[in-house]
């Protein structure tokens, strides 16, 4: 037998609907594993996205950024469906693992990059979408290492996975209005910038739990 992992308290996992939909998305066949790749397919279509709104001609930016911002709700809708589906319709695998954790590592580094790009903001926005992608890494990184010294996994922090996708969903909203509006400042400097001291304080956190664990269990 394998151990399960952990999995993140979110409200909507106890919501009808969301049972209900992962059980018809079992109905057609479809494995847990394979929807958390389908998370990062749209991951990268948001990445995509992004990148390429600020080039795109007349009002062409503003339908990007806006389907930019659902791309990354439908990931999020994936990695809530995936767990559903394992644990709620019992389709746990033994690399169900691996299928959890890297393909969120992905989407979290493409998309918080091409927000840097997205910012056109020269090397400060480009320096901060990546910083904000090795934050993001680092958050999960201390995450899974408290493991073993916590017994559980630690998704404490003010700025884990839900909340960085919220800032970049209302960043991408928010970067169409500007569009709209004729705005040349960019949003994503400052989404970004929470994001890398909201992680940064995540990561503290959690380290933080860790070595109270570790103190906790020396002789």
């Amino acid at each position: 037998m394998y151990q399960q992992i952990d999995r993140r308290p979110i409200k909507m996992r106890s919501a009808k609907l969301s049972i209900v939909a992962a059980r018809a998305i079992v109905h057609l066949g479809i494995t847990p594993n394979q929807v958390s790749v389908i998370s990062s397919v749209f991951a990268l279509w948001g990445a995509t996205l992004l990148c390429a709104a600020p080039h795109l001609p007349g009002t062409m930016p503003i339908v990007a950024f806006v389907a930019a911002a659902a791309c990354i709700q439908l990931r999020l809708t994936c990695n809530l469906l995936d767990g559903l589906m394992a644990v709620e319709c019992d389709r746990q695998s033994k690399v169900g693992e691996l299928f959890n954790e890297f393909p969120d590592r992905l989407s979290d580094v493409v998309l918080l990059a091409a927000a840097g790009y997205a910012a056109q903001s020269g090397q400060v926005g480009v320096a901060l979408g990546w910083l904000a992608a090795v934050l993001a890494v680092a958050t999960a990184y201390v995450r899974a290492y408290g493991w073993r010294y916590l017994q559980k996994q630690d998704f404490s922090g003010p700025m884990a996975k839900p909340q960085r996708m919220f800032m970049l969903t209302v960043g991408s909203l928010l970067a169409a209005g500007q569009y709209g509006c004729a705005l040349k400042s960019s949003i994503f400097l400052p989404v970004l910038a929470i994001v890398c001291l909201g992680s940064a304080i995540t990561c503290a956190v959690r380290t933080t739990n860790i070595a109270r664990a570790m103190e906790s269990k020396s002789c």
